[in-house]
């Protein structure tokens, strides 16, 4: 009788595995059912505008620290902003203009950072917080990156108020 209760029990577990899956597939259909049979293309009768795009250092210039300390939230996953708090990253207190690699008690660089550049100046900062693993491939940093100017040079201009 033992073993007729576990190999029901175990041909059962197998049942509902079975019927869990096939309800799944059922509520979500996870596979495409080929390709769309037509597509419908809109073309716009206003003519594209071109973006004017404006130097980075005007917008450095015109940069907000306070607004550079809210783009610093997507950071803090990794990063903390007093000096020595080593956390996934290296600390932010003094970035700006510190040795690429020199983070006190901050093991865990990757070489292709410096390979790029020696220090952190605002030309650095921007093109690696642009995209970090086209600016320095192989880099370590698993960050997208932050494409508008403006929130990157905010950014940098509240990275640089952290030092005394």
């Amino acid at each position: 009788m033992l073993i007729t209760k576990l190999g029901a029990g175990v041909i059962g577990a197998w049942l509902v595995l079975l019927l869990g899956g096939w309800a799944a597939e059922e509520l979500y259909h996870a596979e495409l059912h080929g390709e769309p049979s037509y597509s419908i293309e809109v073309a716009s009768d206003a003519p594209e505008e071109e973006v004017e795009e404006v130097p980075f250092e005007e917008l450095m210039a015109s940069a907000d620290a306070g607004a550079g300390e809210r783009v610093f939230r997507k950071c803090t996953a990794c990063h903390k902003i007093g000096e020595g708090e080593n956390a996934t990253g290296p600390y932010m207190h003094g970035v700006v203009g510190r040795e690429v690699g020199s983070a006190d008690g901050y093991n865990s660089y990757s070489g292709a950072l410096s390979e790029q550049a020696d220090v952190w100046d605002v030309a650095a900062l921007n093109g690696f917080l642009e995209a970090p693993a086209a600016w320095a491939p192989g880099t370590s940093m698993g960050f997208a990156g932050i494409k508008d100017p403006e929130e990157r040079a905010n950014l940098i201009a509240y990275l640089d108020s952290l030092d005394d």
